[in-house]
């Protein structure tokens, strides 16, 4: 696990001393070692963090005669498979690190050696004798790439606080990536908040010969039902699916340094730590986190994930987050995730990652379950809005009791006749608490919504959501969120905030041959009935307490609207000032103020847009003010507890 950057630029002005300032602004993401490659056109450079072959894995990493040199930030886990087919077709080796074989690989097969990996990695490739370069992101984007062109000049890094660094990238706000922000909490590929910087999506690869930057797909999972003559029994499914998680945590556990795993109580992460108890002969280091401060108690899940760590008998640890550490970590976190995102489980993931830091240098975590198996209530959400446009008009009336499974909607008639009037790829996106286009009207200037000349954040969704050419509606919504929610939200926070402590975060149920797996299961074993991620489920029984399996899903709360009526109130005002907001000209300041009047009196709870919109405030302060000249530093301490 490292950083990666780099420049190609025939005009040759690729000097080491643009690539130092680079390097030095993601230290966090590997503090073991550094390297750098030049040649005439191109510059690599690289931060290690170092799992495996401690010794022997510096980079860059070469073939055997030079010729073609490699930075590499992730981790191959068929390496040893894939070395031992390499050597019989005659090349050598010179360590024993997994980064290795790409370099063989891009020898046999070129720039599709992509398609020889299984594993997590982002990584630049320099070939002396084509003057080529690859650029390549792994399958679901677990690991990050961004990158800016300017003519024939590519620029290239693991953050985007490192392209900054350049002398020819600056940070310029992009409008329409705000409003899609505004809608979404996040961004999504290949956009970015940034004028001109884009993230490479997952299962893509870059490639420049000099004259032209080509951007092109490698990999693309397909969401399809079997026929009727193709379907397996349940059980089939079953015996098959274990197997596949049973290799992919397997694959995971391979490491030279001491490893855990992050442990929510929720089935995702306590299935992976049952599997990593079954396989491993000491105890599992697991790490939790929970909450002080009036109110916290509700949005603990501490009970569940001490229930697993108790069954499985874990080295467990846990860390207490107060109020005073989101006031102290959020502007830090802020810096360290490049991009706002409106998830004020950001402390939460910070502070755990921190915890593990202290005894551990790599964590398997849960990410990725409720996108294959189906586990948000949106899903459900979907099928009964899908039945409600069905529904006649004078018998809407009977589908009321949808709206009780969403307390957000607060007029359950005039929420269940706009979703049934609204197309898909709007529904999609109004599923999540954000700004809808009502709000995001009201909020945004007139300058600002006549500078967007009517761009629709829903497009994205549409084109998605056609493109999965699924005819189930729930394969569709699962295709669109592994290709958006899951890289550009989910993981996106992940590797930014595990690598903000040095830590690397493995995702098992994100292999890409068990997504592959899960994308044909058959739907009604995803969603059966009312109970979501059916399959998974099946074989969590088998491992785990049932008080685990049938508890109503949290994801990852915290505290938030409690923090910011209490706490973190000034800190909120300090952000969203009315003057502020009128400097920046991007918000109807008034407005601002009403959401923060209606969130402190109690009348509505507008936690996620406050906290959005402070992210975004805390951004503009460090990124376009500043430039990401530096990391904020935090002025508290957590507290740990070892159970």
């Amino acid at each position: 696990m490292c950083g990666i950057c780099g420049v190609y630029d025939e005009q040759r002005t690729a000097f080491p001393h643009l690539i130092r300032p680079m390097l030095d602004s993601m230290i966090h993401r590997g503090p073991d070692d550094e390297g750098i490659y030049q040649d005439e056109d191109v510059i690599l450079g690289m931060r290690r963090l170092s799992i495996i072959d401690l010794d022997g894995g510096q980079q860059p990493i070469y073939n055997e005669d030079g010729s073609v040199a490699l930075v590499f930030n992730g981790e191959i886990y068929n390496y040893r498979l894939v070395r031992a087919n390499l050597e019989k077709k005659g090349h050598r080796f010179n360590t024993n690190s997994d980064t290795e074989v790409i370099v063989h690989l891009y020898e046999e097969y070129g720039v599709d050696c992509v398609l020889h990996l299984r594993g997590m990695f982002a990584f630049a490739l320099w070939d002396t004798n084509t003057r080529n370069l690859l650029v390549a992101r792994d399958h679901l984007g677990i690991k990050p790439v961004y990158y800016t062109t300017q003519g024939n000049r590519l620029i290239f890094a693991s953050e985007i606080k490192t392209l900054l660094q350049h002398p020819a990238v600056e940070a310029r706000l992009n409008l329409k990536a705000l409003s899609d922000f505004l809608s979404l909490r996040y961004v999504p590929a290949p956009h970015t908040l940034f004028e001109d910087i884009m993230v490479l999506p997952p299962g893509h690869r870059i490639i420049h010969n000099g004259e032209d930057v080509r951007i092109e797909s490698y990999w693309d999972v397909v969401f399809s039902e079997p026929s009727d003559t193709t379907r397996l029994s349940e059980q089939e499914y079953l015996i098959q699916l274990e197997t596949m998680l049973r290799e992919s945590v397997e694959m995971r556990l391979m490491s030279d340094v001491p490893f855990g795993a992050f442990l929510s109580g929720g089935v995702d992460s306590s299935t992976v730590v049952a599997l990593m108890s079954q396989m491993l002969n000491t105890p599992v280091k697991t790490f939790s986190v929970g909450f002080r401060g009036e109110g916290a108690e509700d949005y603990s899940e501490l009970p569940y994930a001490r229930m697993v760590a108790e069954y499985y008998e874990t080295d467990h640890y846990e860390v207490i987050v107060t109020p005073q550490d989101f006031i102290a970590h959020t502007e830090k976190i802020a810096w360290h995730l490049d991009q706002p995102l409106a998830d004020y489980a950001e402390i939460a993931y910070y502070m755990v990652s921190e915890l593990a830091s202290r005894h551990v240098k790599m964590v398997l975590t849960g990410e990725g379950g409720d996108e294959l198996f189906a586990g948000y209530g949106r899903y459900a959400g979907e099928r009964y809005a899908s039945v409600v446009q069905l529904t006649p008009q004078p018998l809407m009336s009977l589908a009321l009791t949808v709206s009780k499974q969403f307390p957000r909607m607060r007029r359950p008639k005039a929420a269940l006749f706009a979703l049934a009037q609204a197309d898909e790829a709007t529904r999609h996106i109004n599923w999540l608490p954000n700004f809808n286009s009502e709000r995001k009207q009201a909020l945004l200037t007139d300058e600002v919504s006549a500078a967007l000349n009517g761009h629709a954040t829903r497009d994205a969704f549409a084109a998605m959501l056609a493109r999965s050419g699924s005819d189930d509606f729930l394969n569709r919504m699962l295709y669109t969120d592994t290709k958006l929610w899951l890289p550009d939200y989910l993981l996106s926070r992940g590797d930014k905030l595990t690598m903000s402590v040095s830590v690397e975060g493995r995702v098992p149920l994100l292999d890409y041959k068990l997504v592959e797996f899960a994308a044909k299961l058959p739907p009604d074993l995803k969603m059966n009935g009312g109970q979501r991620k059916y399959l998974l489920k099946q074989i969590s029984r088998r491992l785990l307490p049932a008080d685990i399996i049938d508890r109503k899903k949290k994801g990852f709360p915290v505290p938030v609207p409690i923090w910011l009526r209490r706490e973190a109130n000034p800190m909120m005002h300090d952000l969203l000032n009315s003057e502020t907001i009128k400097r920046r000209g991007l918000f109807n300041a008034d407005y601002v103020e009403m959401l923060i009047n209606e969130h402190e009196s109690g009348f509505a709870n507008h936690a996620t847009m406050l906290y959005g919109l402070m992210n975004l405030e805390l951004w503009q302060s460090l990124f376009i003010d500043q430039q990401a000249s530096c990391a904020p530093v935090a002025q508290t301490e957590s507290v740990e507890s070892v159970q």
